[in-house]
Formats: structure tokens, sequence, C-alpha cells
């Protein structure tokens, strides 16, 4: 019996029995839509929290003050509290050969007025090099200038969100504004930039890292932000600014530094290990699919047990039969894998017009790897069927014994 035969018995066997290739493709196909929805919706948000991350800025090192560690023995009676870091200790930075550009980093939360209008906003207090690090772009005006650190401008650069609020009917460029008790001059207007891991520059005021801390009446920094020169400097940097602020801090390593690659490598092994475990749960609904081939398969070698001694009276192996019978469950699962697909397909293409601004989408291997699934599931369930009809007695089944 030549292949193409196979597949021909087969199919005329499929259309002979509607209703059940329904169920069966029914079946399959609610798998397929499931694996295909739940790998879309974890790949998409493993890709967004990783370029998110990688959005942040180009071979960025971010500078913490204290240092987070775990160790023995009980904890001080006094407390401890760690050292701040300053912006002395942030110029010093610049001494480093793999640091390409810093920007501390001062943020409070205080009442924006201008034109009578006021809203609570946060501020954050940096440098030039802050539009450089965080890659920042201007729709309007200029940043901060480049200026010496500790020099209080009266100065500040707008978000969208503040221009639309505060200056909605007039230019905001060359206007005033108030932040607590200081007047600030906006010099620039950001272009929109959306929210980044927590942080929405368009709702944000931007002034001089020391106006800042008169502002807020502080000489601490919350953060220095560093771009290293390359990827490869990275490491170096790191182990350089340990040692210049363990120096400047009478020997304690008393900071905790973040490297970009760091938490993009540690985010994507965990969502790409979320990414296979959900894959497996939905699964589950595909093994359901292939107990459901098994049931239906059996009850129709009972009902063909005839047919099945016919052929083997004129001669078809049990090799042969088993193959008629397997190629009829892998017809029935790639009939219902297609379905699934399309079934995922519009189920994606739904969530996508939902959810515009997060970006959900079936990456290739996952379509490969449910297509393969759901035809492997349906060979491997249709094995105990073909095996039975395959030993089946010529003489005994031409009787329907």
């Amino acid at each position: 019996m030549l292949l193409a035969d196979t597949f021909h018995h087969a199919f005329n066997s499929i259309k002979s029995q509607l209703l059940r290739t329904a169920l069966i493709v029914l079946a399959m196909s609610i798998g397929v839509t499931s694996v295909t929805v739940l790998i879309a919706l974890s790949e998409s948000a493993r890709s967004y929290i990783v370029n998110e991350f990688e959005a942040l800025g180009t071979h960025l090192v971010i500078v913490l003050p204290g240092r987070t560690e775990t160790t023995g023995g009980a904890p001080p009676l006094f407390g401890e509290t760690p050292r701040d870091l300053t912006l002395e200790d942030a110029e010093s930075l610049l001494h480093s050969p793999y640091i390409a550009a810093i920007a501390p980093l001062t943020i409070g939360s205080a009442p924006v007025t201008a034109a009578g209008l006021e809203r609570e906003t946060n501020v954050f207090g940096s440098t030039h090099d802050l539009l450089r690090v965080r890659h920042l772009t201007m729709a309007q005006g200029s940043f901060l200038p480049k200026a010496e650190v500790g020099e209080a401008l009266s100065i500040c650069v707008i978000g969208q969100t503040i221009r639309e609020q505060l200056f909605a009917n007039t230019p905001a460029l060359g206007q005033w504004l108030r932040i607590n008790d200081r007047r600030f001059r906006v010099i620039g207007i950001l272009a929109s930039e959306g929210q980044s891991i927590g942080v929405d520059f368009d709702e944000m005021v931007i002034i001089p890292v020391a106006s800042a801390q008169a502002l807020f009446d502080t000489q601490s920094l919350f953060r220095i932000l560093i771009e290293t020169k390359s990827r490869e400097a990275m490491l170096k940097a790191v182990d350089e600014v340990k040692k210049i602020i363990k120096l400047r801090h009478e020997g304690e390593e008393d900071i905790t530094i973040i490297t970009q690659d760091s938490v993009v490598s540690a985010f994507n092994k965990i969502l790409t290990a979320l990414t296979i475990a959900v894959a497996c749960i939905g699964s589950i609904s595909l093994i359901v699919a292939g107990v459901l081939v098994m049931n239906v398969m059996l009850v129709s070698v009972t009902q063909r047990t005839a047919e099945i001694g016919l052929l083997k009276a004129l001669g078809a192996s049990q090799g042969q039969v088993q193959w008629l019978f397997l190629a009829e469950a892998m017809l029935l699962s790639l009939a219902g894998a297609l379905v699934g697909l399309f079934l995922g397909q519009l189920v994606i293409s739904v969530l996508q017009a939902v959810y515009p601004k997060f970006p959900i989408d079936l990456p290739e291997w996952g379509l490969v790897s449910a297509l393969g699934v759901s035809i492997l599931t349906g060979l491997l369930f249709g094995v105990l069927p073909a095996r039975k009809a395959a030993r089946l007695d010529p003489i005994s089944a031409l009787a329907k014994r």
C-alpha cells in the first residue's frame, strides 16, 4: 500500500464520521488555542520587561547608597544608616577611565504652581548628562546646560503632562513656575516618553541637582546613574566605582551597584522559565484532547472491525493497518492544530486591539511548537487504537467478533 493510498483511505474514514471528526478537531483546537495564547502572553511580557530595562540607557550602571547583603550574627543594638552619597562622590567617579558620563539624582515630591494652577508632581534634580544617560529627547527648547554640578540655577525642564496642565493655552518656554517657595524658568520641554519602570517623565519637572538639594534641604543623592564607555568596560567600571567610593568613605564599601545587564539577564531567565511553565500548563488541554482522540478511535476500531478484517484478508500487513489509523490520528490532529492556531491568532488580535500599548505577539518557536506538539499528541494517543486494529484476526474481524 502506497503512502498516498494510506492517507487517502484515512481521509475517507474521517469524512465518513463528521460528528466524530468535529469533536476531535474541536478538542484539539481548544488545546492549541490555549497554548498559543499563553505562550504569546508570557513571551510578550518577557520581551516587554527586558526592553523596558534596555531602554533605560546604554551600558547603564546604578549606584545606590547602602550595601545590600546578608550577614550572620545579631543585629546592631543602635541600628546603622547607610552613608549618604554626595555630589563630591559623584564627581570623583569621573576619574575612572571606563566611565563616559554620570548623572547624580535627587528626587522629591512638591506642589508646582503656574498662572494660578497647581498640581503635586515629582521633581528630579540632576545635570546635563541625564539627557545622555537616560536617552531623553527634547520636544522644545533645551535641556539643563553644562554647568558646575554645585551651581544652583533657577531653571527647569518639564514633561508633556505638566505643560498641558499648567500651560495649556500659553507657550511654556520662558514662563516661570513655582516649586514650593522657589521660582524656576522653563527652558525646555521633554518629548513624550511615557512610563518606564515606574518613572513617568511626562509628569516630571527636572531642575539642577544643586537646586533640588536646596529645595528639599538635603545634601544626599538618591542615586548616581553611570554610563560606561562600552559593554566590555562595564565590569571594570563597577570595580573602579567600588574602589573610589571605598577610599572616600573611610574604607567602607557601603554602596550597592546594579548593572543593566545583570537586571536584564535576571528578568530574562525568570520570565523564560515562566513562559515554559505556562506552556506546560497549557499543554494539559492538549493531553485531554489526546485522550479524547484515543477513546474515539478505540470506538472507531470496534465499529470498523469488518473493514479491518477485509483489509487484512486482502493482504494488508499489521504495519500497514497500524499506519492507516496513525495517519487518521495525525490528520485529525493537524486539522485541530490549524483551527487552533487560527483561533489563537484571532484572540491575540483582539488583545492587541484592547491593549495597544502592550506588544502581544506569538513568537515563531511558539507557533512551531504548538503545531508539533499537537501532531505528536495525536500520534501518541493514536498508537493504542492502531495497535489494537493491527492485531485483529482477519477471520474473527470479518465475522465481526
